[in-house]
């Protein structure tokens, strides 16, 4: 007998799916079109984002290449392109400058387990709901970090180590600040004048790879005494490294899992953005569970190959869909072209200076930064600016994985205290009104109650949050009635914290000789 054996279909990557309905040649172009373009644009960002993460500029190449490749073949999005982002430097710096880039392998590794792991128990559709204030206030905070991580280069101080964190990084600018080279300052200062200029006319080719020629005709040609990738960092490889797990010990992993749920929770929620806003561009659906087992899988193949995290990367999406990108092969393609341009250009690369990726790194964090948004977000309401605010701040003094959990915490417990609010118990019993059948509820009929009787409404939510509101309300009874009826037609969800305190009621009223009656109950309360 054959089984034939499916797969759901919010675990199909979108590849084969498209594959499937048939591909032209029409679309091959335009996928041809828009993986050349992204490939040129996410060449020098790759580059730039390994550096300020404190790891060689050629591993934020391989994870370009390698996990954009493999993120794209499995993605749940028709045009996600994936790559290392701004999003993960600050806790890959962090990483680094403690635990050595081992470290950053085992959390990448185990990050990308957790996604997977994310992706197959469904929880794509639970990533929806983190709250928005918490996104800002993170998103916000690395973006000002990134700005500062970039200043010893766009100054040309020279500082050898730069402190990782965020207030004896600018103490140590300060006491510096008397080295800047001016040389370094006009390059960069000119570059980041001409990335802002050019993308007003909304050019295909990026703004930052010409910068990134000029400045490197210039600085080659003029001898200028700046820093470039090779005098700091030396030779780019012109090939892959060969596969090599990381060393994974049970102490290293202990350490390591707190940072890698972060970057776990950073890939998830940036890449499913991306791929809502590519929706929003192209008006298809993605898969956001197929989506993030490709991003895990990404992840747990960038640490192999000497690779970093890597995410949905939304600029370089939009770009993709804006050049003619139709499906994950236009992904595919980036990869290639980046791969190509390694492997004949990488003596070239080493020519680039320092003050021009510093230029890219602050036009990439002004964008991210997301000031409107935060400003729109402080005029909000009160439980908004708390999370917004904490997450800010905490991202910015003390950690980002601890921003994160502080945010989800301080998110879960204000939503707890508004669904409180506005979960009401009350006696009815002298004004209960019956709805005539047939006609609106807004004509009611009063109906006499018996006496011995004691009518209570339960409306919203009985839940942990609001348990101690019913009992006390219970407790306002003078006498025990006969028959206690609990008019529950407003309750839309119990959980096991009132399902408990209906129990102990039930074992209450039993004793003092009163009967329960429950009236108008919903399906999740009766199901509970």
């Amino acid at each position: 007998m054959k089984i034939n054996f499916k797969y759901p279909s919010d675990l199909v990557p979108k590849i084969y799916s498209l594959l499937k309905d048939g591909y032209t040649k029409k679309t091959f172009f335009s996928d041809l079109s828009g993986g050349l373009i992204v490939g040129i644009i996410a060449l020098p960002l790759a580059i730039a984002f390994a550096i300020a993460s404190g790891v060689k500029p050629e591993q934020g190449l391989y994870s370009a290449i390698v996990a954009g490749f493999v993120v794209a073949v499995l993605s749940g999005s028709r045009v996600q392109v994936s790559g290392p982002t701004g999003a993960f430097i600050v806790i890959i710096y962090g990483i680094v400058q403690t635990y050595g880039y081992n470290g950053l392998a085992v959390a990448t590794l185990l990050a990308g387990i957790l996604m997977v792991i994310m992706g197959l128990l469904r929880f794509g559709v639970l990533l929806r709901f983190i709250p928005y204030s918490l996104t800002v206030g993170f998103t916000t905070g690395i973006a000002i970090i990134i700005f500062s991580s970039q200043i010893n280069d766009f100054l040309g101080l020279s500082i050898a180590n730069v402190p990782a964190d965020f207030v004896d990084k600018w103490l140590v600018y300060t006491e510096n600040i008397q080295n800047v080279n001016l040389y370094a300052f006009a390059i960069g200062a000119v570059s980041l004048i001409f990335i802002f200029v050019w993308q007003r006319f909304n050019f295909k080719i990026p703004g930052s790879l010409i910068a990134i020629i000029i400045a490197t005709l210039v600085v080659y040609y003029f001898k200028l005494p700046v820093d470039t990738i090779g005098s700091k960092f030396g030779a780019v490889p012109n090939s892959l490294p060969l596969p090599q797990m990381p060393e994974i010990s049970w102490d290293i992993f202990t350490k390591m899992f707190s940072p890698a749920f972060t970057i776990a929770m950073l890939a998830s929620i940036e890449s499913l953005l991306s791929a809502v806003v590519a929706d929003g561009m192209m008006g298809s659906r993605h898969r956001p569970n197929m989506e993030l087992i490709s991003q895990g899988v990404g992840n747990i193949i960038s640490p192999i190959f000497m690779g970093i995290p890597v995410t949905g990367a939304i600029a370089r999406t939009a770009a993709n869909i804006k050049n003619g990108g139709k499906t994950p092969v236009s992904a595919v393609i980036h990869g290639v072209v980046i791969l190509v341009i390694m492997l004949l250009f990488a003596d070239l690369a080493s020519l680039i200076p320092l003050p021009v990726l510093a230029a890219i790194l602050i036009h990439v964090a002004y964008n991210m930064s997301e000031y409107h948004a935060f400003h729109k977000t402080l005029r909000g309401t009160a439980s908004d600016k708390i999370v917004l605010l904490n997450t800010f701040l905490l991202t910015l003094f003390i950690d980002l994985t601890v921003a994160i959990e502080v945010g989800l915490v301080l998110a879960a417990l204000t939503f707890i205290k508004k669904m409180s609010d506005v979960t009401q118990t009350q006696i009815i019993t002298q004004s209960f009104h019956l709805p005539d059948e047939g006609v609106d509820k807004m004509r009611q009929t009063k109906i006499p109650v018996p006496q011995g009787v004691e009518i209570f409404e339960i409306y919203g939510t009985l839940f942990f949050g609001a348990v101690d509101q019913f009992r006390d309300t219970i407790r306002t009874m003078n006498k025990k009635p006969r028959i206690l009826v609990l008019e529950v037609s407003n309750l839309l969800v119990i959980d096991g914290s009132g399902i408990k305190a209906l129990e102990d009621l039930i074992n209450e009223l039993k004793k003092e000789g009163t009967e329960l009656m429950v009236s108008g109950i919903h399906k999740q309360p009766l199901l509970s």
